[in-house]
């Protein structure tokens, strides 16, 4: 079997432990394609070339000496930049921190991917600090979506979902804080996993809002979303919010489908803007899993209005230094968001920290009544390079700011969504968010197994 027909996370785990393809050779072919396309798709910001043959060949030696095997043998993947990997400068999309010294030691989630013998190719690009949602950066150039390199790939993990939907890796790393997995997944035709907030340990990442960062997965497929989150679980004292819960392994849990989970789709707020490929979207899930009834969620606009105040004073205090220090050196959009952020009253990140409790008991109050609620996961699909602007509800209105007005709710509070691509023939995908309760990351991949079964990623 040669590299180039392994595609999946596990049909390459599956061919290297029997044998039938070696590690260094599959990781030879997608370091060949990341030379072969990534100058046009700007995906990669470092290439860790030879980390990748080491640890392909120690994979290879490890199998022929019939040593214990990890679930993800000789599968590449790449994290994106603010993750730590040893000897690389942690950029977080920054030219700031490219002066910084390089990394001692590699962040958990690296450390876990290597345990479970996957091979890091290396660093992605991304929005600088996280504050994005259109992976166009200032200094190391756009990510752009490999379905249509005109277009955007999304923010702020733009580079970890260009990647993998070119087909460099099957699985990548990114991280969220008000959208930056969902929205990604969304405009690449990808799925990616959000896991409640303090499910994935954060240790050895770059922050960028802590009361709100999460980690997570990328995939082309639910069985890899499951294959990889099920190796990236695990507390860690390190990690002050990371929460000691039990491993629940997820990869026979998507088999069972939506079978006895009852799902509703959100209206109101969540339908106000969307643009009719978004409604169609997610109409069309809706329908692929008779769910039939809408539900309201309360308070949604405030809950994004809050998740802003709190994402621009926490990032500004974090940055407050570095804007002291160097504000040249910041791509002047997030330079002024932060700027903007250092000048909130406290009263106002007070209250909406407080807010944040009085809509998480409204979400647990709906979650009372339903397993999984459905909504749309971005307004558009993937709009142009370049692109400022969209249309809101009528109205010409600035793109960065808007793109996460389906997902920053959802994140404000922490819960669990797996971003499915819902995509009719010949046009882009959208994205549909399938949320769930604290802790209930295997309904979200239960249902998005379900979708991908009733294939509404068509090309």
């Amino acid at each position: 079997m040669t590299p180039a027909a392994l595609r999946g996370a596990r049909e390459i785990a599956q061919a290297v432990t029997r044998g039938d393809a070696s590690a260094k050779d599959v990781a030879q072919a997608a370091l060949a394609a990341i030379d072969a396309r990534d100058g046009e798709i700007g995906a990669f910001t470092d290439i860790t070339r030879e980390r990748a043959l080491s640890e392909a060949d120690a994979v290879d030696r490890a199998r022929d000496a019939g040593e214990p095997l990890g679930p993800l043998l000789g599968v590449p993947y790449a994290v994106k930049n603010l993750f730590g990997v040893t000897g690389l400068p942690t950029r977080a999309g920054s030219k700031i921190n490219a002066t910084y010294p390089p990394a001692i030691e590699d962040a958990l989630l690296v450390q876990r991917m290597r345990a479970a013998g996957a091979v890091l190719l290396g660093a992605l690009n991304m929005g600088e600090y996280a504050y994005d949602f259109t992976g166009e950066n200032a200094h190391y150039g756009p990510s752009r979506n490999p379905l249509d390199p005109s277009r955007m790939a999304g923010g702020s993990s733009g580079g970890s979902a260009a990647a993998v939907a070119a087909g460099f890796v099957p699985i990548s790393l990114g991280s969220d804080t008000n959208g930056s997995i969902r929205v990604p997944a969304a405009f690449c035709g990808l799925y990616g996993l959000k896991p409640t907030y303090g499910r994935l340990p954060r240790t050895g990442t770059f922050p960028f809002c802590d009361s709100l960062d999460h980690l997570g997965p990328f995939a082309r497929s639910v069985a890899d979303l499951a294959l990889v989150y099920d190796v990236l679980q695990g507390h860690d004292a390190s990690d002050p919010v990371c929460a000691r819960r039990p491993i629940e392994m997820l990869g026979s849990e998507i088999a069972k489908g939506r079978d006895g989970l009852r799902i509703a789709v959100a209206g109101g707020y969540f339908r106000a803007d969307a643009e009719p490929g978004a409604l169609a979207a997610l109409d069309r899930a809706a329908k692929a899993l008779d769910a039939d009834d809408e539900v309201d969620i309360p308070r949604a606009a405030e809950a994004r209005a809050a998740a802003f105040l709190i994402t621009n004073a926490e990032g500004s205090a974090l940055h407050l230094e570095r804007l002291r220090a160097c504000p040249a050196d910041f791509d002047p959009d997030t330079r002024d968001r932060f700027l903007a952020g250092a000048m909130l009253p406290a009263s106002w990140y007070v209250a909406a920290q407080r807010f944040r409790r009085v809509f998480e008991a409204a979400m647990a109050d709906l979650f009372a009544s339903w397993d999984v609620i459905l909504a749309p996961a971005a307004p558009t699909s993937a709009p142009r390079i370049g692109q400022k602007t969209i249309s809101i509800g009528g109205k010409d209105v600035p793109l960065r700011a808007h793109m996460g007005i389906y997902t920053q709710p959802i994140s404000f509070v922490g819960l669990p969504v797996a971003a499915v691509p819902v995509r009719a023939p010949g046009a882009m995908p959208y994205g549909v968010q399938v949320i769930a309760a604290p802790w209930r990351e295997d309904h979200c991949l239960r249902v998005a197994a379900a979708l991908e079964a009733a294939g509404l990623n068509a090309a």
